[in-house]
């Protein structure tokens, strides 16, 4: 039986990977900011389960060999690195220092897998984006996850700790809470005014979704592993206009809300997102859940909640 520790547990994609090796059988350790009774906890498919953050402290309160680290925790908002640049730090690179020390310390032969993000990549042309592109983010948010792919890639060479890093596009599904999705439901959901509902830049920007359990799947397959240090993109591999992401969404809704665009670029926002994921595909896994697909469960998960949880 392997043993898998899920830091940032808590959260959107943590219990997606979490429910994910479970299933495969493995014994799962969870370590976040989060109140869990031991039952509530393992209907989301850990073992255990330590509110608390990621630090040395109290990482060295298991007493697990973990086989796998899938480290999760970290701030997933553009805007809030924006406007808290240092709690973004302290949330995504403080606490990657911390569980890589713990690795050190103990001397564990655990791989990592960390979800990076495309943020690294920054503005792009509108064309696939390839691993070997280069780095240019533009807000602390991509700064602080290439800050962390550093740290990762400096403690492999230096320490002989495995890392695999995948850099997640735009992830989505059941449970995401933030983000553009989101956002758009609270809009076109009641919407009162006889206005369209006005959305941030043209419509015409580009981003390349991939649903959570195809990223779940896809942390899997990587965790298997043998390399020293890796890197690849996570997404689906299709372009979508933001313009007919959100017309997707307002269909499964039913909505009559007319949208609209005020032409403006909010800070940290790229034009373009769309990837290449041969490497992904060249481990034999391929997303399964197209974006319609994925579009109506998301909408039938959101639409079964209490309406307060949209507002």
């Amino acid at each position: 039986m392997r043993t898998i520790l899920v830091t940032g547990g808590y959260g959107f994609l943590g219990r997606a990977v979490a429910q994910r090796f479970k299933r495969e059988g493995c014994r799962v350790c969870g370590i976040g900011r989060g109140r869990w009774a031991p039952e509530e906890a393992r209907r989301d498919g850990f073992d255990f389960w330590l509110d608390a953050g990621v630090a040395v402290s109290s990482l060295m309160t298991f007493d697990e060999q973990f086989d796998t680290v899938i480290h999760c925790a970290g701030n997933g908002s553009v805007g809030y690195s924006v406007t808290h640049p240092l709690q973004d730090f302290y949330k995504t690179v403080q606490g990657t220092v911390e569980l890589l020390e713990y690795l050190r310390l103990k001397g564990s032969g655990a791989l990592v897998v960390y979800p990076s993000s495309a943020g690294v990549y920054g503005a792009k042309e509108d064309r696939p984006i390839r691993e070997n592109d280069s780095l240019n983010p533009i807000s602390p948010y991509g700064y602080h996850k290439r800050m962390v792919e550093n740290l990762l890639e400096l403690h492999s060479r230096t320490y002989g700790i495995r890392a695999a890093v995948i850099r997640f596009f735009s992830i989505y599904g059941p449970g995401l809470t933030k983000q553009l999705l989101w956002d758009a439901c609270g809009k076109l959901i009641d919407y009162k005014s006889p206005e369209p509902a006005v959305f941030w830049g043209t419509g015409e920007e580009t981003r390349d979704w991939i649903n959570s359990r195809d990223a779940a799947e896809l942390i899997f397959a990587l965790s298997q592993s043998t390399q020293v240090y890796t890197v690849l993109n996570g997404a689906s591999g299709k372009r979508v206009t933001v313009r007919d992401t959100l017309q997707l969404l307002k269909n499964a809704l039913n909505s009559p809300v007319e949208i609209a665009f005020n032409g403006l670029v909010r800070e940290g926002d790229p034009r373009f997102y769309h990837a290449d994921i041969s490497r992904a595909e060249g481990l034999g896994w391929r997303p399964s859940v197209s974006f319609s697909d994925g579009i109506r469960s998301y909408v039938d998960w959101l639409t079964a909640r209490p309406r307060s949880g949209i507002d």
